[in-house]
């Protein structure tokens, strides 16, 4: 699938993947959150998870997010897309109480971020591109410190089982494959049972069998009440999980709604797909009398059709006339990928 690059900002590299040196500071501070039982009573139960109005963030010139909008409601899986640049991490970050905005509302379960303290902390859970612990800990000693900054932690065995690292408890992190390290990175972030889970390409690394398990995983923990916003690289991904989703271009939304209605907004077309072999016919009998809209590129050619049926027939009809096969023949559904690209271009 169409994989999109890293933001940047006052151009360099803006990666939501910190400094250790940062990173390391973030867990130190949440660790000394005295552990107490029980929800603390700060935060209070919200009708909408999160809120967000004309939110916007500059730095310097640069206007990363501008007049941005949405709302998730609870136990929904929303994903934010963009290209590089799109202010995805800037909006992330704000909503995480990580960064600080110019202006507009952000609120995450009824509070400001930048306000909530050790009880909004208390009720997050962040999975960043890089978790920044110290590899030299076993996955058991990982877990059980990083677990003492919550007041409602599950236990090391429920994650374990949870990410599929039963037989890896006791290695040390440095030794697991960077797929597995990523497997702590989410276990380490379901650990305090949050309310919110904020994951950031939480399936680079993984093999496709491992990545479509921890989809069941994403789909549990939103069943069972957790909103879950989702930054990813995988288009499929969050076609597969998203119950909503924005795209952002530029620091603004330049689309929001459900998969299926934004697969809607671009009409109900079929794509028909096929590599020619190079021939002498002339190709106006074959595409003259399309009802589609063809596109091409090295004898690759793609038919958008509302008519798939008999633009299918004649395009077959045309190649057993010509003898000649169709190589990669397909015909398939607009994809979530196809809207994405149409929306923020195909060089993002």
């Amino acid at each position: 699938m169409a994989a999109l690059g890293q933001e940047r900002a006052d151009g360099v590299t803006h990666r939501r993947n910190r400094s250790r040196t940062y990173r390391a500071c973030e867990r130190i501070d949440a660790l000394h959150a005295a552990p107490v039982s029980g929800r603390s009573d700060s935060i209070g139960t919200v009708t909408t998870a999160i809120e967000v109005e004309d939110l916007s963030k500059s730095y310097g010139d640069l206007r990363a997010v501008d007049g941005v909008s949405f709302s998730v409601e609870p136990g929904e899986v929303f994903a934010i897309l963009g290209p590089n640049g799109a202010g995805k991490s800037t909006t992330v970050e704000i909503l995480e109480g990580h960064r600080r905005r110019d202006s507009g509302r952000v609120s995450v379960l009824g509070v400001d971020p930048t306000e909530g303290g050790r009880a909004f902390r208390n009720r997050i859970g962040i999975v960043l591109q890089e978790a920044g612990v110290d590899k030299e800990l076993t996955v058991r000693e990982t877990l059980d410190l990083y677990s003492t900054a919550y007041t409602r932690r599950r236990s090391t065995e429920e994650v374990i089982e949870m990410v599929e690292l039963a037989d890896k408890l006791d290695e040390r992190i440095s030794r697991l494959s960077g797929g597995q390290q990523r497997r702590v990175d989410l276990a380490l972030g379901v650990i305090g049972t949050p309310d919110v889970l904020f994951l950031d390409e939480p399936t680079t690394g993984f093999d496709p069998a491992a990545r479509r398990r921890s989809w069941e995983l994403v789909r549990d923990l939103a069943g069972n009440g957790t909103t879950i916003v989702l930054t990813t690289h995988y288009l499929e991904e969050a076609e597969e999980l998203a119950d909503h989703l924005i795209v952002m271009a530029g620091g603004t939304v330049v689309a929001a709604g459900t998969p299926e209605s934004l697969r809607d907004q671009v009409g109900e077309a079929t794509i028909i797909r096929f590599a020619l072999p190079t021939i002498d016919a002339s190709l106006a009998g074959l595409l003259d009398p399309l009802h589609g809209d063809a596109s091409g590129r090295d004898r690759r050619l793609e038919i958008s059709t509302t008519k798939p049926t008999a633009d299918l027939a004649h395009i077959t009809g045309w190649a057993l006339q010509h003898g000649i096969e169709l190589d990669g023949l397909s015909v398939e559904s607009v994809t979530l990928e196809d809207v994405y690209l149409r929306l923020v271009g195909t060089d993002s």
